[in-house]
């Protein structure tokens, strides 16, 4: 840890805004993940159970299902149950509405993870230039006492190529977290399509059988 603290403060100030971003990225990776896994739902089970009430003509059982899930998924299900009494048209916009106010939810904050990396490499570059001019400054100077001149040479790099290493590994959490991340969320949005498509599918299918006794209760 010491060497490491070493490190840090051989970056010199540079190294201060590249920990900013970092800071920035583990905040939303820790944020987004416990989100992405408590939005996260069994998508088979789950329709499974969808399709059991359903062709059951208990749609009463269903609805209360879907909300005790409490999932994104669930929600959009939930919201054309409820107008299962309405056209197919009706129920399909519902389910759409639901999408449009759950779809954000997922999506949010992921993206400024590529901002972040961005920002930290560049910061980065930013500190590198900084530790080689001070570098170069040190030989070229005539002003800067000979014995000296080592020594500055030797810090300029040191700071030059800390505030590389610094940047490239904020850089690559973050750009870890933002794959991991983004491939969650699409993962999610996948099974909220094909589930929603196959609930409606169900429903018009078998509007014959649908009960809507204790359907207001459970709405």
């Amino acid at each position: 840890m010491s060497k490491m603290w070493h490190h840090y403060q051989a970056g010199g100030w540079a190294m201060w805004i590249i920990l900013f971003w970092l800071i920035c990225s583990i905040t939303i990776i820790a944020e987004r993940a416990v989100y992405l896994y408590g939005a996260s739902i069994n998508k088979e089970v789950f329709l499974a159970t969808m399709q059991k009430c359903i062709l059951a003509g208990d749609v009463a059982k269903a609805v209360k299902m879907a909300s005790a899930a409490n999932a994104p998924l669930a929600r959009i299900v939930q919201s054309g149950l409820v107008k299962v009494n309405r056209p197919d048209e009706e129920v399909q916009a519902a389910m759409d509405e639901a999408a449009l106010r759950e779809m954000p939810r997922i999506n949010r904050r992921t993206g400024y993870l590529a901002l972040f990396a961005n920002l930290a490499m560049l910061s980065g570059l930013f500190g590198t230039i900084v530790g080689l001019i001070k570098a170069f400054g040190a030989v070229g100077g005539e002003s800067v006492d000979p014995s000296q001149k080592a020594r500055i040479l030797a810090e300029g790099i040191s700071e030059a190529m800390n505030c590389t290493a610094f940047g490239l590994i904020s850089a690559i959490v973050a750009l870890m977290g933002f794959a991991f991340l983004n491939g969650k969320t699409q993962a999610l949005e996948d099974d909220i399509n094909e589930a929603s498509v196959q609930v409606l599918n169900l429903v018009v299918a078998n509007r014959q059988k649908v009960s809507l006794q204790g359907l207001e209760q459970a709405a």
